[in-house]
């Protein structure tokens, strides 16, 4: 057990693994996965390319099983449980996509799954979680960490807790994405400048770092994060973990991580490029975007490497930019007074 105190003043306590995850577990996870995730498409509009002078290849997770990437990894941690230990069940915490993740992957594995949800989670999170068939237990926001009721409860019943980012399989099985794309674009005979990931803690960005890494190193990789919530990019510029400060909000429900895990972090930062930060109103002019180029519903949390693309963060002309759409679980009042006002 380490325990650092970062710039913002929060004592973080986390359990590192013996090891760093590789280009081999990646390798395995996708094993894991075959005939479970699908591989979801590479979508190109002329249009949108004609817009930003340049060709951009949008990974489309909202088509992946439970709306989201989430179930990579989710199911390849629960696959890798002892089954012994796993029939006791699984527990984990998150504010939507995660836990539909966890609840669709221990349902597919007949295990019990148990998920801590803040109250306030897109309600459409919430139903589609028990819809899966796990439990939820729901939780005031700010009144206590979910992670300490969720440990509470793996511990009370003997089950395993399935942490959303920091964790050695669950970076690996979110690293398939990234190997899908990397053949995908093979495949379209596209060479990546650029990949623009969404980042909350940094479980996704890290899997895709080690799979693009391997498979073109000369690719350019880059978190994406809401305003508030940069924590990755800041940690990228510091060289150290870095938190964000406590009670913030954003739309980007799906991205709102106090801080890079200390293992998302040690496998991201020599691997990236840098981080990149998109407000709420280029987030709502992506979801907008992305229904009118590709006729795909992405929520503001998986639309925010899009946005750095359109609102020009980054200078895409004359580039091949790789770009995750991580989730399209968008809460259906939201979504539509978000477009519309885009």
């Amino acid at each position: 057990m380490m325990d650092r105190c970062y710039p913002s003043g929060e004592l973080f306590s986390e359990m590192l693994p013996e090891r760093l995850p590789t280009i081999t577990d990646v390798r395995a996870a996708a094993g894991r996965l075959k005939g479970i995730a699908v591989r979801t498409p590479l979508l190109e509009s002329p249009l949108l390319n004609e817009r930003l002078g340049g060709r951009l290849l949008l990974k489309a997770e909202p088509l992946q099983r439970t709306g989201s990437f989430k179930i990579r990894g989710a199911y390849n941690r629960i696959s890798a449980i002892a089954p012994e230990i796993r029939a006791r069940g699984v527990v984990a915490f998150s504010s939507g996509n995660h836990a539909q993740g966890v609840a669709h992957a221990a349902a597919l594995l007949e295990v019990p799954a148990t998920i801590v949800m803040p109250r306030d989670a897109p309600a459409v999170k919430i139903e589609n979680t028990r819809a899966y068939g796990a439990e939820v237990v729901l939780h005031e926001r700010d009144e206590r960490s979910r992670a300490a009721v969720a440990g509470e409860i793996a511990e009370e019943r003997g089950a395993t807790l399935v942490r959303p980012f920091n964790d050695p399989d669950v970076i690996a099985g979110q690293g398939t994405l990234g190997l899908e794309l990397a053949e995908q674009s093979a495949a379209e005979e596209a060479e990546l400048d650029l990949l623009l990931v969404p980042c909350g803690g940094g479980g996704l960005v890290a899997g895709c770092a080690l799979a693009i890494g391997e498979a073109s190193p000369e690719t350019e990789i880059y978190a994406v994060e809401p305003e508030g919530f940069d924590d990755m990019a800041r940690s990228l510029r510091s060289g150290q973990r870095v938190a964000n400060e406590p009670g913030g909000s954003s739309i980007c429900d799906a991205l709102l991580s106090r801080a890079p895990g200390e293992l998302t972090f040690a496998v991201a930062a020599p691997r990236l490029a840098g981080g990149l930060v998109v407000g709420e109103e280029e987030v709502a002019v992506a979801m907008a975007a992305a229904f009118g180029y590709f006729h795909l519903v992405i929520e503001p949390g998986g639309a925010v490497a899009l946005a750095a693309a359109l609102a020009g963060k980054i200078d895409c002309r004359d580039r091949t930019v790789g770009v995750v759409a991580s989730g399209g679980n968008a809460d259906p009042a939201l979504y539509r007074d978000l477009t519309a006002r885009a």
